[in-house]
């Protein structure tokens, strides 16, 4: 029995124990007791698990198909919530498969939904929406004919854990069908029942960095000529190292270019110049930028429209280049309105690279970029270097192509696999990280001049896509003899 101000000894926290262990050391002693026997402790982890992790692959794609009216046979775009009321109707082709060139709000639409944070592919929900190989046809067309074309862009989404990506198909028909008296005076006496449209029709795999369903080669030699406008904040804050550090990112820039690639300098504070329009004399560019002096206020806005002025509107703007905006800026903005300004230039087709410097409002200039990993960061002055080299090797490199042929030739190498380069800025094969999207673009073309010979050939085709874990996988797939597209 204890008084109401003594505690039972076995009560003790381990504490207490501690702090009053001499003295109960000493009254044991002295009694002969064994009170240290009610001392104990113990300690544990508890609840310990090891789970697997997931490798998730799931797939999406928009169809386009530049033909003649009503020749779509099969209708299957994609059903996102926002879309359905668009394909409840057979004969509409929505927005995910068009029967026209895709225009340039339409391209940035589809590229904001794959790229953009309004959708998660990854969840148990988004699968209601997507074509996850489910055996469905992108699309199956009839009485195509010469000069006529298709392009499909695939969305490819690794979820969870990094993955090596390879690429598959194979022809799974190439029919002659039957011969119509033009076709076999074409082919003389050659009559195998094998058709010619696989060998005729002409196929271009990339890439599709931005998911724009176009392939952008841009650079020298390539077949777009570029076109960028450096687009730079010269307001108040950037005085003294901010602008001297800006001249020199930017003019080592525009060394990487070459003619028929062309550039133009544009400033902003408070209102916006263009202080050289779009050329290729290089050095007066440079000039331009190298005159720069800081002060004023910053709207971003009224830089991007001067910027979107002169790509589209400039005496020596060329319809079909390839347009570029690189736009700096250090401080904070409208943002209404500098959003405005950029959706009208991402809606013309051109696309946006932005750089918060310093202090900058970086989540409104990456709101602006067309493309989360069009957006950069340089957190001092001295970064500048390396952003602008990064984004000069972005867009002078262009997107690359993958595989490219007639459609016999490009299935030959599909049926064998094809290991997809998971970042394409380094060195050797690199597997995709987890949670990411990469869209890859499949472009078909039948040739004006091929002829009779193809007449009522038909040609079939499967093509997918394959995962697996990159952890402790130094041979993927286990095919080290596959092609890598890198």
């Amino acid at each position: 029995m204890t008084n109401d101000n003594e505690l039972p000894l076995y009560n003790l926290s381990r504490r207490r124990v501690l702090a009053g262990l001499g003295a109960v050391g000493i009254a044991s002693a002295g009694t002969g007791l064994g009170t240290s026997a009610f001392f104990s402790d113990e300690e544990e982890f508890a609840d310990n698990t090891l789970q697997a992790g997931t490798l998730d692959l799931k797939l999406d794609y928009k169809a386009t198909y530049l033909g003649g009216p009503g020749r779509l046979d099969a209708v299957r775009g994609m059903g996102y919530p926002e879309a359905e009321e668009l394909l409840e109707d057979e004969e509409s082709t929505g927005r995910y498969l068009l029967a026209q060139a895709p225009s340039p709000a339409d391209m940035q639409e589809w590229e904001d939904l794959v790229q953009g944070e309004q959708f998660d592919f990854c969840s148990p929900e988004a699968d209601q929406y997507l074509a996850n190989g489910d055996g469905i046809p992108m699309f199956t067309l009839s009485d195509v004919k010469p000069g006529d074309s298709g392009e499909v862009t695939v969305s490819i989404h690794i979820c969870d854990n990094p993955g090596y990506l390879r690429m598959v198909g194979e022809l799974t028909g190439n029919d002659e069908n039957e011969q119509t008296e033009p076709e076999v005076d074409a082919e003389g006496e050659d009559i195998d029942g094998i058709g010619e449209l696989a060998d005729a029709i002409e196929v271009c795999v990339w890439y599709d960095e931005d998911c724009d369903n176009v392939y952008e080669p841009t650079g020298t030699g390539q077949q777009q000529e570029l076109e960028v406008a450096l687009v730079s904040d010269v307001s108040g804050s950037m005085g003294s190292t901010p602008l001297s550090a800006l001249k020199t990112a930017a003019t080592s820039f525009v060394d990487n270019l070459s003619s028929p690639d062309e550039a133009a300098a544009i400033s902003f504070s408070s209102s916006a110049q263009t202080d050289q329009e779009l050329t290729t004399d290089y050095q007066a560019v440079k000039d331009a930028i190298n005159a720069y002096s800081s002060g004023g206020g910053t709207s971003i806005a009224a830089g991007i429209d001067e910027g979107e002025n002169e790509l589209l509107n400039g005496t020596n703007a060329t319809v079909g280049a390839s347009k570029v905006m690189i736009l700096l800026s250090d401080g904070n903005s409208d943002a209404s309105a500098a959003t405005a300004a950029a959706n009208s230039a991402k809606s013309a087709g051109i696309r946006i690279f932005t750089i918060a410097l310093g202090s900058a409002n970086t989540s409104l200039l990456s709101s602006l970029a067309s493309s989360p990993d069009d957006a950069f960061v340089a957190p001092d002055p001295a970064d500048l270097d390396t952003v602008y080299a990064n984004i000069a090797q972005i867009v002078l490199g262009g997107e690359q192509k993958i595989a490219e042929g007639t459609m016999a030739e490009v299935f030959a190498q599909l049926s064998e696999g094809i290991v997809l380069d998971g970042d394409r800025q380094e060195e050797g094969l690199q597997p995709y990280p987890g949670a990411t999207t990469q869209c890859i673009g499949f472009e078909w073309t039948l040739p004006f001049d091929v002829g009779n010979e193809v007449q009522s050939d038909s040609v079939g085709f499967d093509f997918g896509f394959e995962v697996e874990q990159s952890r402790h996988n130094d041979t993927p797939f286990a095919t080290p003899e596959a092609d890598t597209a890198d």
